[in-house]
């Protein structure tokens, strides 16, 4: 043995100890303690054999739960067919559209009725490419190392989106029924293409910012990417079908008889079924992390660049029920998000903060609030659905919702979701109303000046 080698390392490991503990790290001693601190009896060895072995939520599954099997509603929207995102990110899509649809199953009296979710698609990502390419151009000037610019090439397209984005695809492209359009395998299955173009946008990005470094003056670089958007028409088209800019479409009556057999283009059938002034509808939110009454609007977070960037304004909880509640009343669904992900039942579409005691399982307490969980990003909206329905005790307050989701018939509650009032509280977000359901004196806040946020804030990803 080199005993001057080993003489040399032992030192250099008691001083590598000393400056853990130093530098905030885990020490022999502190390790010693936590070890000491576990309790390795049976009931423990037991424990730890059940969850290391288990689904978490089977074993804190909390049986005693009294709202499992409740689904009596006393004010409901009638719906009629439910829709399925399949493998992608467009519940906001999925959502926005199921609320007109409504309107039109209702106006029509139609046994059943969906738009072609894939045909706005089609536009939303060719105006999230634009959108890029465009901002890219605009930030020419920019450092790589610009935090908007950063975020750029972070975030050249999604499949998410949020209502904003709803209603400026289906003004300026309008809308064509599902059998128009049909889903393809790409539109089902979003990822692989969307990668694909994503990568595109990069390289085509890059091209932009050297074009610009030797140079080139605006229209040249307008020129490079209307040139590279043909490019990405292409892909689009070749994953999701070339869209139609006219066809022709039956009516038929809830018995399935023909009523009229017209041709259309898809702004003129919006226009004849929907007939909806989309400015009527007003985003308001749930955020206690920052100030109530207040409009913030989110830079760069828009689906096309002539479009309108995402505006909100955040109100209490309670004014948000009421307004929910008056629309619910007057049959109109409205656009809803959550956080979808938090205690949720999946074999029965329950949303409830007692369906799993995770605290009891795990031995300690999970006390976060809703402001806590937002600020540390524990919580955020992820994901968009129909509101429907809502069941009010003998006083008008609420004591559970329901949403009609877009996971497909055989999910949760027959293709709906069941949220109790209390998890209502914690976990929604995001709300979208017709204006005549929204008293006059929030409306009146809408006039104001809207607080400007950065699009990489975590509380505005956009919805999937």
């Amino acid at each position: 043995m080199n005993y001057k080698k080993f003489f040399f390392i032992i030192p250099c490991l008691l001083i590598g100890i000393h400056l853990s503990a130093q530098n905030g790290g885990i020490d022999e001693q502190t390790l010693s303690a936590m070890r000491a601190s576990y309790d390795n009896s049976p009931a423990t060895k037991a424990l730890q054999t059940a969850i290391s072995g288990n689904d978490i939520n089977k074993l804190a599954a909390n049986h005693n739960n009294p709202n499992t099997h409740d689904v009596y509603f006393s004010n409901r929207v009638n719906s009629k067919g439910i829709t399925d995102q399949k493998s992608s990110g467009r519940c906001w899509l999925f959502t926005g559209l199921n609320v007109l649809r409504s309107k039109v199953i209702a106006k029509y009296n139609l046994s059943e009725f969906t738009f072609s979710q894939n045909y706005c698609f089609f536009y939303d990502q060719l105006e999230k490419s634009n959108l890029f390419l465009q901002a890219i151009i605009d930030t020419k000037d920019k450092d790589m190392t610009d935090k908007i610019v950063e975020w750029l090439f972070k975030n050249p397209l999604s499949d998410g989106g949020q209502f904003t984005g709803v209603v400026n695809i289906i003004t300026k492209y309008g809308v064509v029924p599902s059998e128009a359009m049909p889903e393809t395998n790409s539109s089902n299955n979003t990822s692989r293409m969307s990668n694909l173009i994503s990568l595109k946008l990069r390289e085509y990005g890059l091209q932009l910012r050297d074009m610009a470094a030797q140079g080139a003056k605006n229209k040249e670089l307008t020129d490079k990417k209307k040139e590279m958007l043909n490019t990405i028409y292409r892909m689009l088209a070749l994953n999701l079908g070339t869209p139609p800019s006219s066809f022709t479409y039956t009516l038929k009556d809830a018995t399935g008889k023909p009523v009229k057999t017209q041709t259309y283009t898809p702004l003129s059938f919006y226009q004849e079924f929907v007939g909806v002034d989309m400015s009527n509808y007003v985003m308001i939110m749930n955020d206690p992390t920052r100030p109530y009454y207040k409009v913030y609007e989110i830079e760069y977070d828009r689906h096309m660049y002539d479009g309108e960037n995402w505006k909100y304004l955040n109100v209490p909880m309670d004014q948000i029920k009421q307004i929910a509640i008056a629309s619910i009343k007057d049959s109109t669904m409205m656009y809803f998000s959550c956080d979808v992900g938090k205690f949720l039942n999946s074999s029965t579409g329950l949303l409830d903060i007692n369906n799993y005691d995770y605290a009891s399982l795990m031995g300690t307490t999970f006390n976060m609030d809703k402001k806590q969980r937002i600020a540390t990003f524990a919580s955020g909206s992820s994901h968009a659905m129909t509101l429907c329905a809502v069941d009010l005790d003998e006083n008008g307050n609420s004591k559970k919702w329901m949403v009609e989701n877009s996971w497909g018939s055989a999910s949760g509650y027959k293709g709906h979701l069941i949220m109790t009032d209390e998890w209502f509280d914690e976990y929604m977000f995001r709300l979208v109303a017709d204006k005549k359901y929204i008293p006059k004196d929030i409306q009146a806040l809408l006039t104001q000046k809207p607080v400007i946020l950065p699009p990489w804030d975590p509380m505005f990803a956009m919805e999937e």
